[in-house]
């Protein structure tokens, strides 16, 4: 029921906005929105770069709270916010990866 609520919102949003979206079965419809040829390939290179740059954002993010935790010197809170700024950069970088790899396997697996 949600669903179709949204579908109809969308419809209605897009109808408002200038697009014709009254099509049946196969008619092409112009929604107004830009047309691209976005093949596999494309997509997999594009969402591979992202979750790298994000790889690489995570491991420079792990550096630096590694360099906060050495140099706390004793400060248990310094400690702690350092410690917990590790644990959410390896959660994050574990994320990016599998991503990653969810993302190939759809993108070649199908």
């Amino acid at each position: 029921m949600i669903g179709l609520g949204l579908s109809v919102l969308s419809v209605k949003l897009l109808a408002a906005a200038g697009a014709t979206v009254e099509c049946l079965g196969d008619a092409q419809c112009d929604t107004g929105l830009p047309k691209i040829n976005a093949t596999d390939s494309n997509v997999q290179s594009a969402l591979q770069i992202t979750f790298g740059v994000i790889g690489a954002l995570a491991v420079l993010t792990i550096v630096v709270a590694a360099l906060r935790y050495v140099t706390a010197r004793g400060n248990p809170q310094d400690a702690a916010g350092a410690r917990q700024a590790i644990i959410y950069a390896l959660i994050g970088l574990a994320i990016a990866l599998s991503a990653e790899g969810i993302v190939t396997f759809v993108l070649t697996g199908i």
